[in-house]
Parts: C-alpha cells; sequence; structure tokens
C-alpha cells in the first residue's frame, strides 16, 4: 500500500487539471539509477486493469503489483526548493538511496 500526503494529492490534482485528466499519479519501480532501482512518476488518465489503486485527499495513486512489492508502505510526497522540486517517496524496504532520492535498493 502506497499512501499520499496532502503535498502530493494537491499537485497530482493540478497536474491532472492542466492535462484535463483525472488526478492518477502512477508511481513504478524501474530498473536504473545509481542505486539499482529508480522510482517513476506520472500523470495519467485512469488505472489499468490489475492497478492497485490507493486514494488520498481526492487523488488517486497508482502502482502495479511488481512495484508495490518494492514499495508497499511507502509515502509519496511533494517537495519543492531552490533546487529542485518533485514527488519524493519515503520507503521504508529501502536499504540504501542515492543523494538525489531518486534510486534506491531493496534487500541484501
Amino acid at each position: 500500500m502506497v499512501t499520499l500526503t496532502e503535498r502530493a494529492a494537491r499537485k497530482i490534482q493540478d497536474l491532472a487539471s492542466k492535462k484535463g485528466a483525472v488526478p492518477v499519479l502512477r508511481v513504478k519501480v524501474g530498473a536504473g539509477g545509481c542505486s539499482g532501482m529508480s522510482y517513476e512518476f506520472a500523470v495519467g488518465d485512469a488505472p489499468a486493469d490489475g492497478d492497485l489503486v490507493f486514494e488520498a485527499f481526492g487523488a488517486k495513486a497508482v502502482t502495479d503489483p511488481r512495484s508495490d512489492f518494492f514499495i508497499g508502505g511507502s509515502e509519496v510526497d511533494w517537495a519543492e526548493s531552490l533546487m529542485a522540486s518533485g514527488f519524493v517517496i519515503r520507503n521504508p524496504q529501502a536499504t540504501s538511496t542515492c543523494s538525489c532520492g531518486k534510486s534506491f535498493s531493496a534487500g541484501d
């Protein structure tokens, strides 16, 4: 299960309204990054068959079962700073992360 902070939900709604889409954030784990696996985010129109759907504050996040294996229990937030802005994940399963927070490794 993935949860959304209120900031993340507001940003999903903002991005979706600009695209004329339903507010759905796809959170996926892909291969790559300096730690082995990377987080991928996309605002989409609707969940696909087999997606796990999580709702909070009027927004939805979806993930596929494979990605949920690596990010289940995580919290998705939106962060802004002078250097960058974007979705960030607090992943309790990550055993190490890169300095930018966009890739991670899990397990031994």
